[in-house]
């Protein structure tokens, strides 16, 4: 009966794009928190198995400059320094640089929310192509999963079926 090689190269074969490094997590008890009961607080520390969809995403996003600029504003926009820094510039645009109505801090705030609009649209769009790609490539695992399955039922049938026939044959032997 054959068996799926699980060590077998990656689909592309030998030629096919390089993984990055594996990350890892720091060891329970090593500031990655409190360790749970049962986990050596020595122990080294264990890789973080990622999806390889997000690998090629990662390695995607690295590899272009204008991804990563996109990538930081939008981290930056979405965090409470952000939040602190707004705060602190509008109070003191409002107090000392200009007086009511406040026209240009009126168009700063105004341009500002359409730039960053435009960022939450391309993160939207990164997490829709991300979101496609790791169904594209979990529907192609099943799919293969499928298939092996499929095929280990049938030997398993075909070899109890042999099974089932050798053990009635013997007894009829018996009988002259």
């Amino acid at each position: 009966m054959a068996k799926p090689d699980l060590n077998a190269e990656p689909p592309g074969g030998a030629h096919a794009k390089p993984r990055p490094p594996k990350q890892t997590r720091p060891a329970a008890g090593t500031g990655g928190g409190a360790a749970q009961p049962g986990q050596d607080r020595h122990a080294a520390a264990e890789p973080i198995r990622r999806h390889p969809v997000v690998l090629a995403q990662q390695a995607q996003r690295a590899a272009d400059l204008q991804l990563r600029i996109a990538d930081w504003i939008t981290a930056f926009a979405g965090s409470m320094n952000f939040v602190y820094i707004h705060v602190a510039l509008f109070a003191i645009w409002m107090l000392v640089i200009e007086s009511k109505p406040w026209p240009t801090l009126t168009l700063i705030v105004s341009l500002e929310a359409i730039f960053l609009s435009t960022f939450v649209m391309i993160g939207q769009n990164r997490q829709g192509a991300f979101q496609q790609a790791k169904a594209d490539h979990d529907f192609t695992e099943q799919e293969l999963e499928l298939k092996t399955n499929t095929q280990l039922t049938r030997e398993i049938h075909t070899l109890t079926t042999e099974l089932h026939n050798r053990l009635l044959e013997r007894p009829a032997r018996r009988r002259p």
